[in-house]
């Protein structure tokens, strides 16, 4: 069976195990039944996320001028605190850093290999976790805005991480279980005073279970320096697609690109 298309982040559903479908041009494929199969990729081009061109990725699936110009690539997408539609500012375009940053949001601790401190939207509660292939998250905080949002991240990331190390995500074998709880009550007096009113108890521990075994060994590959490769299909965990031999590529960091998938037995 074959299939072609542009990449784009793995759709997953909260089951035991979570349920991952990869988004090739909008064909949906079930990730979980092709687990044990054999796949080929190649690697035959790219397509840029926003203006569809087959132009070179530049990051987060944009090629070099829609990351540069697009207001789904700002930088607010990545350092929220920098938001500015809450006063009327615009960025790169009014309308859209609206849409995004004047809504709800979520400060939380995810642990993915170590207890980090994150943000995000409301409405990506739990995809955000599990891309990020927590082993469980907790909210402790709910904003009106993505500024109020960033802003209480950037007091607690100077004691906790905000960043997901990979290798320790996917090498991973906690068995026990964290006291996010504790970790909420110990950090709440590094909340900013005027961001106090947002923090939040008796929040739901979100868990999550991943079609996914422990490797011996991770290492990971690039379609740009390894633009063919067949393996069996072993693990999925986050979005990263794992192979026999503990090779993995993360499915996130190929969006934009264009590859032909074949699936043997």
């Amino acid at each position: 069976m074959q299939f072609q298309g542009q990449i784009l982040k793995m759709t997953s559903y909260d089951a035991r195990p979570i349920q991952y479908y990869l988004n090739l041009s909008g064909d949906l494929i079930h990730m979980n039944e092709l687990l044990g199969k054999e796949l080929s990729i190649k690697h035959t081009g790219f397509q840029c996320v926003n203006c569809g061109e087959n132009k070179p990725v530049y990051r987060m699936g944009f090629c070099k001028n829609c990351f540069f110009e697009s207001p789904y690539a700002s930088d607010t997408i990545i350092r929220p605190e920098l938001s500015t539609a809450h006063l009327g500012v615009a960025e790169r375009d009014l309308e859209v850093e609206k849409q995004i940053q004047l809504q709800p949001h979520t400060v939380y601790l995810a642990y993915t290999g170590d207890v980090k401190v994150g943000v995000t939207r409301n409405t990506q509660i739990p995809t955000r976790w599990i891309d990020q292939g927590a082993t469980f998250a907790l909210p402790i905080a709910r904003t009106e805005n993505r500024y109020e949002a960033g802003m209480i991240e950037v007091a607690l990331k100077e004691h906790l991480a905000d960043k997901t190390n990979w290798r320790k995500m996917l090498q991973d074998d906690f068995e026990g279980e964290v006291d996010l709880a504790d970790f909420r009550q110990k950090i709440k007096e590094f909340f900013p005073d005027d961001f106090q009113k947002f923090y939040s108890e008796g929040e739901e521990l979100w868990m999550f279970d991943y079609p996914f075994e422990k490797p011996e060994k991770v290492s990971s590959f690039t379609l740009d320096k390894k633009p063919e490769f067949t393996g069996r299909l072993t693990g999925i965990k986050g979005q990263y697609l794992g192979f026999e031999g503990g090779n993995f590529i993360n499915v996130r960091g190929h969006e934009g690109y264009v590859i032909e998938l074949e699936i043997n037995n």
